[in-house]
């Protein structure tokens, strides 16, 4: 890589460098303000004399001294920078096209490989944010789409912090801001849903008979080995609509009565 490089300026190289630096001393100290920059704490310097970078490692924060006519300097931004991906048509791998935008955060922790292996590193970040994001969604179907939003950021932001890290750069996140789909299919989404349900609310009803049937089958051998509880569960029935402030009047009748008069009849 260009700022692994370690070369000399060469003899006339070094020549203008002392004719620049004997500038600054003669027309000294106006030159002192064309000479000394102030970079800040969260920028650095990268140096180049004579079209070559001075140094591996970027100058600042503080006062940084510049030679007129033989150095130049490029300020470079350490701070965290939000990179917005616009939404994305995708092709999913059980063929539904969705729309996917995201976010990638990133810094650049090493300024010289950001100043001198790309032209432009934050224009390159973004436009291979947004590749990635179309490669690594492209093989994903829609429910792993869907439920697996977390682990296919982990994998982008893998993807794109080993492809940048020649040019300096440090991804600090990856986010999936939303995932659209076509009308039709949210219907048949949302039909497919409503029928899930709806088959589980038949068998869980299903289920509540069943073990209503087994309770009553129960209750009915123990009201049949004894009379006297069917004459109790009379009266609680009727104590229960009395609570409930209706005019219904109930007359609980001895099953034994009903059938001694059956008898009489046909005796009679």
């Amino acid at each position: 890589l260009i700022a692994d490089r370690r070369e000399g300026i060469g003899v006339c190289g070094w020549i203008l460098v002392s004719l620049s630096f004997l500038l600054v001393l003669v027309t000294f100290p106006v030159s002192i303000w064309a000479c000394i920059k102030i970079i800040r704490e969260y920028e650095r310097a990268v140096i180049f004399r004579l079209g070559r970078i001075l140094s591996k490692k970027a100058k600042g924060p503080g006062l940084v001294l510049v030679l007129p006519c033989t150095d130049t300097f490029v300020k470079v931004d350490l701070r965290t920078v939000t990179c917005k991906i616009p939404p994305q048509e995708i092709l999913t791998k059980d063929a539904v096209t969705t729309q996917v935008d995201g976010v990638v955060y990133y810094r650049i922790h090493s300024a010289v490989s950001a100043v001198a292996n790309v032209t432009d590193v934050h224009s390159a970040t973004f436009l291979l944010a947004q590749t990635t994001l179309r490669n690594v969604l492209g093989t994903r179907s829609l429910a792993q789409l869907l439920a697996g939003r977390e682990e296919i950021a982990h994998s982008i932001q893998a993807i794109l912090d080993s492809a940048t890290e020649q040019w300096g750069i440090k991804v600090a996140r990856v986010e999936i801001k939303d995932v659209r789909i076509p009308v039709a299919m949210q219907r048949a989404m949302a039909a497919e849903a409503e029928a899930a349900r709806e088959a589980r609310a038949k068998v869980v009803a299903a289920e509540g008979e069943m073990n209503a049937s087994k309770a009553l089958k129960q209750a009915s051998m123990v009201l049949a080995e004894s009379p006297a509880g069917l004459q109790l569960r009379y009266l609680q029935t009727l104590t229960t609509l009395a609570t409930e402030n209706n005019s219904t009047i109930v007359f609980p009748l001895p099953i034994d009565m009903l059938e001694s008069l059956g008898q009489k009849n046909r005796g009679g």
